[in-house]
């Protein structure tokens, strides 16, 4: 057929948009020489187009428009439908009613009348001011200004328009709602996917093993091993964790004829670690139920472990409260510091070149169990967690929280343990606490009842209140500034003649202030600590001045200590540390401590590391300590592999030499999906998971056999560690919190087909513990249909913008409405293997009284590995 046109691919059509946008700009006359109505008989002509009108804070969308002498009218309509106000055509598309933003702001576009009325005014326009077409009416951009106060700058270069409003219009306002609303569905937690994926109802499964060895050997002495094994899956159910510790040389130093030899054994029941744990978030009542050596809080002076049960209702979720508490310490200088709350990984650091290393931990809601993991340069592992209890304890108001735990303590006399604690949210920021505990190796009184209580008084000042019958009183005060200043008091007083705490104390009184201070030149964290214990008829008093920090590009720590006991002389010294680099990227570590009684050195330290090959790190150090009169010398290789971590010394300490070899990683495996892997971390107690994405050629979202596996998924998650399967092109993220939930959104931009396209690309999923889980991402093979739409007027043919078109699958159910461009064409990815009619709609072709020479085209989409396309579809319409 002469003068049809049809577009075969997008390129063609941005090409002939821009031959019209050329020819436009060329042939169309001056603005003055049809601006005055009434001044030429023939009527104007407009050229049809499509320009991308911009609304910031929003974003912008292509709207259908006309442009005549380089003058743009929008289609009114589209534009009330990008920016949410309400409006509706008549059936002859020669007038629009509505309302702009208020219902007493009605308005009324008058085509017939060439008149807006608006707010009870009437607004002559002019017949220039509005054109309708076969699809609507359009407006003058200056008329949006002028009436309804929407600024719109024309930009004829570029074809854009750019729309400003002085008041919120409702596209603004749902666009900040909705930020809102998504933000607060953040913070509660609740996750909107797709598809939500929840755990597994596996009874056995192995997951995740770490290993750690550190072997020693002294010339002319004993030598000694000491192996970990830690190993994590599930049984019958719940989440599994057994930890074996072997160390023969606390044996070795015993002789055969002492006592103890037969006592003390390589692997002590006592190092021994194993845990069962029952979860179930979603059950409000009890959510965890713990067997095997079990982790409780006691007022009660007990250093062994407790084998027994414990049941809760605190979820295993981390839950962020507000504010943060300051956790600081000492460990060995270099030593990374690893935080977990409820054996989740949230933070770490490195201790400076003292060993200083300072965490903001962040309150959480309820009782939280809060470990420090503490690995050393060359490969130790110091596998004995410190437990650390937050004072403050908040539960969200009108929620009861209790913890009850029951066991045998692991000590000489297998003390017997009950413990039993209940909270309750009076408000957000009050909360409420009693129990009571039982210690059968306690004398006199064995059953403690206490009540506490946590308070957040005002913005940043906090307070926890705690009274144990006949044992302890203690309060603690604390606060953060808006600078980040903080200051915490506390106070602790012991009822006299009590027996549950092993010390004699009266009194415990402790505080501390410390502060960040960042410039450009330097960051510096500085503490001020004052400890003092009172004693009968004596008192103990301990004050520590730190700073630590960068200064200049040099790794500083500054610290001073004072020892105050009645009736001696002071016991003062301080301690400087520096880490830098000299010529060679070699770290220089220079340390040396001050003892101001006797205004001498206490010792000096000089560490020189340098790293090598990107993995392997060599260390030369040399320690005298003037005190003892004993001399170390010292050098080390530490590297790390991808499947473990090897560290090398030599010692040399006055007449004695060691070697120390040691070694750690991790295993991990999963048979579902057929990943083994190793690590030179720790891995047990996290979770993770393995996505095969693959090519769905039946379109039934099942991994069939015969469906090639496809690379190039691309997703965004938060949290967690990627590894990319280049053999396989699976993707395993390992290193995620268990019982957490995780949002993947999956993207197809990587894909090498266009046609390739992931159909439920947001996914909610449930990470288990000690486990890797198999997705399988089903990759869909969609087919694309476009054409276009043609107008027919006397003999000619005009592409026809604006016109809806329909596919509907086999059975009348429909699968997407698009409209068709100011050129007539139309496009649509995303239609599975099928049959499938597509028409222009019905409906609108009545409104429109125009009617279609073709009714339908009957499509079939085919099993195809590079995707279907049909692009030869051609509506012809006319007028009834």
């Amino acid at each position: 057929m002469t003068g049809i046109t049809i577009h075969t691919n997008p390129l063609k059509r941005l090409c002939s948009k821009a031959v019209c946008i050329l020819l436009l700009a060329a042939c169309t006359l001056p603005l003055s020489a049809r601006d005055k109505e009434g001044d030429n008989d023939e009527d104007p002509k407009y050229e049809e187009t499509s320009i991308m009108v911009v609304l910031q804070g929003v974003g912008g969308a292509e709207i259908p428009a006309v442009v005549q002498d380089e003058v743009a009218y929008l289609s009114v309509q589209d534009v009330f439908n990008f920016l949410k106000i309400r409006n509706t055509p008549s059936e002859t598309l020669d007038s629009l009613s509505g309302f702009f933003i208020t219902q007493d702001a009605a308005f009324l576009i008058d085509k017939k009348n060439n008149q807006i009325r608006f707010r009870d005014k009437v607004f002559k326009v002019g017949a220039n001011g509005l054109v309708k077409t076969e699809t609507g009416l359009y407006l003058r951009t200056d008329y949006f200004a002028s009436i309804f106060q929407l600024s719109c700058n024309f930009n004829f270069r570029s074809l854009s328009v750019k729309v400003e409003s002085k008041v919120e219009l409702p596209a603004i306002r749902e666009m900040r709602q909705q930020l809102m609303y998504r933000n607060l569905n953040k913070l509660k937690g609740n996750i909107v996917a797709d598809t939500t994926i929840g755990r597994s109802n596996k009874r056995f499964k192995f997951g995740m093993a770490d290993w750690s060895v550190v072997s020693t050997q002294r010339l002319q002495s004993t030598n000694d091993t000491w192996f970990n094994l830690t190993m994590g899956g599930t049984f019958a159910g719940g989440e599994a964790t057994v930890s074996l510790n072997y160390n023969n040389f606390a044996r070795q130093q015993l002789k055969p004829t002492h006592p103890d030899s037969n006592i003390i054994r390589p692997f002590d029941q006592r190092q021994q670690y194993y845990r069962l744990r029952f979860v179930n978030n979603d059950r409000k009542w009890l959510r965890q139920v713990v067997l095997g050596k079990i982790f409780t809080p006691t007022i009660a002076s007990l250093y062994a472990p407790v084998v027994g049960v414990q049941v809760t209702n605190a979820p295993t979720t981390y839950r962020r409260s507000y504010g943060t508490y300051t956790l600081s310490n000492f460990t060995d200088p270099g030593w990374t510091v690893e935080l977990y709350i409820n054996n989740a990984l949230v933070d770490y650091t490195v201790a400076d070149a003292a060993g200083f290393y300072t965490f903001q931990v962040p309150l959480v809601y309820g009782n939280s169990q809060i470990k420090l993991r503490f690995y050393g340069p060359w490969g130790e592992e110091r596998f004995q967690e410190e437990n650390i209890s937050i004072p403050f304890n908040f539960i969200p108001a009108k929620e009861f929280e209790y913890t009850a735990s029951a066991g045998v303590a692991e000590d000489t006399v297998n003390s017997k343990l009950a413990r039993i604690q209940a909270n309750y949210g009076l408000t957000n920021t009050i909360t409420v606490g009693a129990g009571v505990e039982y210690l059968s190796s306690i004398r006199k009184a064995n059953t403690l009842p206490f009540v506490n209580a946590s308070l957040r008084l005002v913005s940043n000042l906090l307070f926890y209140g705690e009274y144990t019958h006949g044992v302890r009183s203690r309060g603690i005060l604390s606060y953060r500034s808006q600078n980040n200043l903080q200051a915490e008091l506390n106070y602790t007083r012991y009822n006299k003649g009590q027996t549950a705490i092993i010390y004699n104390w009266l009194e415990e009184r402790k505080a501390i202030i410390s502060k960040p201070f960042t410039s450009k030149n330097f960051s510096m964290f500085t503490r001020l600590t004052l400890d003092q214990i009172i004693l009968p008829g004596s008192y103990y008093t301990t004050t520590e001045w730190l700073m630590s920090g960068a200064l200049y590009k040099v790794g500083t720590s500054l610290s001073t200590y004072a020892i105050f006991i009645k009736d001696e002389t002071p016991f003062v010294y301080t301690n400087l540390a520096l880490t830098f680099r000299v010529p060679g990227n070699i770290l220089l570590t220079p340390q040396v401590q001050y003892e101001y009684n006797s205004n001498r050195f206490m010792a000096v330290r000089c560490e020189a590391g340098k790293y090598l090959f990107k993995n392997g790190y060599l260390n030369f150090s040399y320690e005298k300590n003037y005190r003892t009169d004993i001399t170390n010398i010292g050098i080390g290789l530490r590297y790390d592999f991808s499947f473990s971590q090897i560290g090398f010394s030599l010692w040399r300490n006055n007449n004695l030499t060691t070697f120390v070899e040691s070694a750690r990683g991790s295993i991990i495996h999963d048979g579902a999906s057929g990943y083994s892997g190793t690590h030179n971390r720790s891995s047990v107690g996290s979770g993770g998971l393995v996505f095969v994405p693959f090519l769905d050629l039946n379109n039934n979202e099942k991994f069939d056999k015969g469906e090639p596996r496809v690379e190039g998924l691309q997703m965004k998650y938060n949290g967690g560690r990627m590894i990319r399967s280049l053999r396989d092109t699976s993707i395993c993220i390992l290193d995620m919190e268990p019982y957490a939930a995780y949002l993947f959104e999956l993207e197809s931009k990587g894909f090498e087909s266009v046609s390739w396209q992931i159909r439920k690309p947001a996914i909610r999923i449930t990470i288990e513990p000690n486990q890797l889980r198999r997705i399988d991402v089903p990759v869909s093979v969609m087919g694309e249909v476009s054409g276009s739409v043609s107008l027919r007027e006397d003999a000619t043919l005009k592409e026809q913008g604006g016109i809806k078109i329909c596919i509907y699958r086999s059975d009348s159910t429909l699968v997407k409405c698009i409209l068709t461009e100011s050129d007539g064409y139309f496009n649509y990815m995303g239609l599975p293997p099928g049959n499938y009619v597509i028409q222009p709609d019905k409906a609108q072709l009545k409104k429109l009284k125009l009617k279609s020479q073709q009714a339908a085209y009957d499509l079939h989409i085919s099993t195809k590995r590079e995707g279907d396309v049909i692009d030869d579809i051609h509506f012809i319409l006319e007028r009834k």
